[in-house]
C-alpha cells in the first residue's frame, strides 16, 4: 500500500512515464492512499484550469482519501515538532504511518529523516 506525495501526483497528471508506470502497477496491487493535504496542494494551484481540476479530481476519485482526524493531526504534530518537517509534509508522513503504507516521493531527502517511515523513491 502507498501514500503519494503531492509531487508524485503532479508528475503522474503531466504524464511522466517513470512515475506512470509505477503508479500503474500500484493501483491494480493495493488501494492508493491520498492525504487530504495533498488534495487541498492539487486544487489550490493559482492558475488551475477546469480541464486540471477534472483530470485531477478524476484521479482522486480512484484513491482512498485520508482525512487529518485526531490521530493523524497528533503524529504530524510529532514529526513536524521532532523532525522539522513543514506542516504539509509531516501531515502526509502521519498519513503514510498511520495507515501502514509506503510514503510514494520524489522528495526523499526531506523524509528520509524520519524514523521507520516507510518510503519509495518515484
Amino acid at each position: 500500500m502507498y501514500v503519494l506525495d503531492t509531487n508524485v501526483i503532479i508528475y503522474f497528471l503531466k504524464g511522466d512515464e517513470g512515475v506512470k508506470n509505477i503508479l500503474m502497477e500500484a493501483f491494480f496491487a493495493a488501494p492508493i492512499f491520498v492525504s487530504s493535504v495533498t488534495e487541498i496542494e492539487l486544487l489550490a494551484y493559482p492558475r488551475l484550469t477546469a480541464e486540471e481540476e477534472t483530470t485531477i479530481n478524476s484521479f482522486l476519485n480512484g484513491c482512498v482519501l485520508v482525512p487529518v482526524d485526531s490521530r493523524v493531526a497528533r503524529l504530524a504534530a510529532v514529526l513536524k515538532r521532532d523532525y522539522g518537517l513543514g506542516l504539509a509534509d509531516s501531515i502526509i508522513a502521519a498519513t503514510a504511518a498511520t495507515t501502514h503504507s509506503t510514503l510514494a516521493t520524489r522528495n526523499i531527502t526531506d523524509f528520509k529523516k524520519v524514523a521507520n517511515l516507510k518510503l519509495k523513491k518515484v
